[in-house]
């Protein structure tokens, strides 16, 4: 059986390395061995940038729900307490939106939550 080298192989690999690299500074665009090295590393940026984005989105829903909470005259911890009281599964993503877009919207689910609490 003929002998096969892997010069196809390592070719399309390396290729797809830089690929990734592409426009990154300097050598780590250009040269195999660092491009390796900074796409390793980006790659493991970018995996731990996605769980981070999740937080602060979290984060930034929470903030925006206590600012419209303590308008109509409640605190968070207390307004999201009423809510599960008063039975209303709304998520801090719809609860911010609606904060933000429907202020009198929003006011109505606070009374509620006030008179689950009373």
């Amino acid at each position: 059986m003929a002998r096969v080298k892997g010069a196809l192989a390592t070719r399309k690999r390396r290729k797809k390395t830089l690929k990734l690299a592409k426009g990154y500074w300097g050598a780590k665009s250009k040269h195999f061995k660092m491009a390796k090295q900074a796409v390793m590393k980006s790659g493991n940026y970018a995996y731990i940038g996605r769980k981070q984005k999740k937080r602060n989105f979290r984060q930034l829903w929470i903030t925006r729900i206590s600012a419209a909470a303590k308008m109509n005259g409640m605190n968070y911890s207390t307004f999201m307490n009423g809510l599960k009281k008063a039975n209303i599964t709304l998520n801090r993503k719809m609860l911010s939106e609606i904060a933000i877009n429907d202020p009198a919207g929003f006011s109505e689910i606070v009374e509620k939550a006030k008179a689950a609490l009373n």
